[in-house]
């Protein structure tokens, strides 16, 4: 491309120095012999009055004195009743130069060699000759600069462009004072960013995913773990087996609820739930892994609340909550639900330890755990929520209690029970 740019202004200067400096140098040659044709012309009348007045006066005309007031001229006087008057040498034939001046009572010729007219010709040539070199000089200086400055930036905009095509998303942010040129790094800047967001919402997805998909497969795992402890009791067989196949859809409802997370359409999902049958699905998977641990679940606070939000999505951030418990907590886990102002709140709290206090409000932080885990399961819980139009807060620290936020659904009639073992 540079070399196309370099010919083509080239070509445009050549082009221009042609059109300018010939007709120049065909006005200087014509400039230059008209001046020397006046200028023996105007010498002619001179010399002609000069000699009618001397003739005028009866006063002897010397050749000798004719050629030094006109030197290096040739010069011819033919006066009527006077013998002709020549002074000066010849020019050759073919570089005569001849200018007459005539009146009634006779003419003069003033004749001059046409070689210094035709050498101050040649010199302005010459001059205008080496101006035109000057300026394809220039021209291809300004052709060269301007076609590196043009070339280099569409060089780097191709490195760019083959960066990102490669996978690396990073904006360049350079600028090349060409507007056009800077239009197209604006543009492949904001295509960087945008590449970069895709990229990193996979990765999020893959580890979202993976984090989600470990919950179910752990229900699943401590059903299947049931069965083969109950297999000599056919019922309980059955019916660990019927709960396997509720972790197997909620497995299937994670996995859709991720795509439609990752299609960013969780929000326009969100619709009324009853809160009593997604929060008693989850103490009937956990309350085994409960028991193993010799820990107990209690349900207490309002019966029969409605909220809005998607039963995956809260099926989801209760069993991260439980999840937790049974990994870092101690003692009794009590799920209390209950409706203020124009909230439902799930209230989920234990007797451990809690969380430490350098952690404090940290623990939704994406990455960030106290006790060697993941670092994903609160920070995707909080977001699940928060896609469902609600919140997740951490209301206290010790022992920990969490506290889950949704929408009201008022046409529902709530009303109170006294709180119990679940």
């Amino acid at each position: 491309m540079r070399r196309r740019l370099l010919a083509s202004m080239l070509l445009v200067a050549v082009i221009a120095v042609l059109l300018l400096g010939v007709p120049l140098g065909v006005v200087v040659v014509r400039l230059i012999n008209d001046e020397a044709a006046q200028e023996l012309h105007s010498e002619a009348n001179r010399l002609l009055i000069g000699v009618e007045y001397s003739i005028s006066q009866q006063q002897p005309i010397s050749p000798e004195q004719l050629a030094r007031n006109y030197p290096d001229r040739y010069l011819q006087v033919y006066v009527r009743g006077n013998p002709p008057i020549i002074a000066g040498t010849p020019p050759p034939e073919a570089r005569d130069l001849t200018e007459e001046a005539r009146s009634e009572n006779g003419y003069v010729r003033v004749s001059r060699d046409s070689a210094q007219v035709q050498r101050e010709t040649r010199a302005r040539l010459v001059l205008i000759i080496a101006l035109a070199i000057a300026a394809l000089g220039a021209a291809i200086g300004l052709a060269t600069v301007t076609s590196r400055r043009l070339s280099l930036p569409l060089q780097d905009l191709t490195r760019i462009a083959e960066r990102l095509g490669s996978g690396d998303a990073r904006p360049s942010r350079h600028r090349y004072g060409v507007p056009e040129l800077d239009l197209v790094a604006e543009v492949l800047d904001r295509s960087a960013l945008r590449i970069s967001d895709l990229l990193a919402r996979e990765r999020e997805f893959a580890t979202d995913a993976s984090h989600q998909l470990r919950t179910p497969l752990t229900g699943l795992t401590m059903r299947l773990e049931e069965i083969v402890a109950a297999a000599g009791q056919p019922e309980v067989v059955r019916e660990e087996g019927e709960a396997a196949i509720v972790q197997v859809e909620r497995l299937t409802a994670v996995i859709d609820e991720l795509l439609a997370a990752a299609r960013r359409q969780r929000h326009a999902q969100a619709g009324p739930l009853d809160v009593d049958d997604v929060v008693g699905q989850q103490i009937v998977e956990w309350e085994p892994a409960f028991r193993r641990a010799h820990r107990s679940l209690v349900l207490a606070g309002d019966r029969g609340l409605r909220a809005l939000g998607t039963t995956g999505g809260l099926s989801q951030v209760l069993a991260t909550l439980l999840e937790n418990s049974l990994k870092h907590g101690d003692g009794v886990l009590t799920i209390n639900t209950s409706s203020a102002g124009k909230s439902v709140v799930i209230e989920v709290g234990d007797e451990g330890p809690g969380i430490p206090e350098a952690l404090g409000q940290r623990v939704f932080e994406r990455n960030v755990s106290g006790s060697g885990g993941t670092g994903l399961g609160l920070t995707l819980a909080r977001a699940l929520v928060a896609a469902d139009g609600g919140r997740l807060e951490l209301v206290k620290r010790r022992p920990a209690t969490f506290a889950i936020f949704l929408r009201h659904d008022r046409d529902n009639e709530r009303r109170r029970v006294v709180s119990g073992p679940a």
